[in-house]
C-alpha cells in the first residue's frame, strides 16, 4: 500500500467526523496563518483551529513568496481575511541549505538553474523579520496592519513573537 493509498483509507473512515464549519470559503476568524511545510507543524492542533476559521498556507520555510503574496491578495480581498500570522520553526531543513548551494546543485542535476529565490536563510528570526516586512509592505494587500510573527518551538511547542 502506497502512502497515498493509506491517506484515502484514513478519509473514508474519518470523512465528516471531523468538526468545523463548512458553509463558506471564508474563514470564521478572518486570519491567514503561513507556516513551514515540516510535518511536524499541526497547525490546527498547535492553534486549537476548527475547520472553516482560517487560511493556512504552507510552503518550504513558511516565507512569504511571490505566490504567498497571491494567496493572500486573494484571502483578504475576495475572502475577508484581515490578519497575518506567519508561523516559521526551530530546526528547519531550509537551515541546511544555502541559495547557491542548492541552486548548484539542482543546475548540476538537471542541466537547468531555478529562477526561483531557495529563500534559505541561517537565523529564523530574521526570516521571520523579512517575511512580516514582506507583507507589510506588500501593494497588493489592503489589510497591513494586523501581521505577527512567531517562531515555534517543535520540540517543546512553545510560540515566541519576533519583534
Amino acid at each position: 500500500m502506497t502512502a497515498i493509498d493509506e491517506l484515502i483509507q484514513r478519509n473514508t473512515q474519518l470523512r465528516l467526523a471531523v468538526p468545523g464549519y463548512r458553509e463558506s470559503p471564508k474563514p470564521k476568524l478572518q486570519v491567514t496563518i503561513l507556516t513551514c511545510m515540516d510535518a511536524r507543524i499541526r497547525v490546527f492542533e498547535i492553534f486549537g483551529l476548527m475547520q472553516g476559521e482560517a487560511h493556512v498556507l504552507r510552503n518550504a520555510g513558511g516565507v512569504v513568496t511571490d505566490d504567498v503574496i497571491r494567496s493572500l491578495a486573494l484571502s483578504q480581498r475576495k475572502l475577508g481575511t484581515r490578519e497575518v500570522l506567519i508561523v516559521q520553526h526551530t530546526n528547519c531543513g531550509l537551515n541546511l541549505v544555502t541559495e547557491d548551494g542548492f541552486k548548484d546543485e539542482l543546475e548540476a542535476d538537471t542541466g537547468l538553474r531555478p529562477t526561483w529565490a531557495v529563500e534559505a536563510f541561517k537565523e529564523v528570526n530574521d526570516s521571520v523579520r523579512r517575511s512580516v516586512t514582506r507583507v507589510r509592505r506588500s501593494d497588493f494587500l489592503p489589510h497591513t496592519d494586523v501581521v505577527r510573527g512567531f517562531v515555534y518551538d517543535v520540540f517543546t511547542g512553545e510560540l515566541t513573537e519576533v519583534s
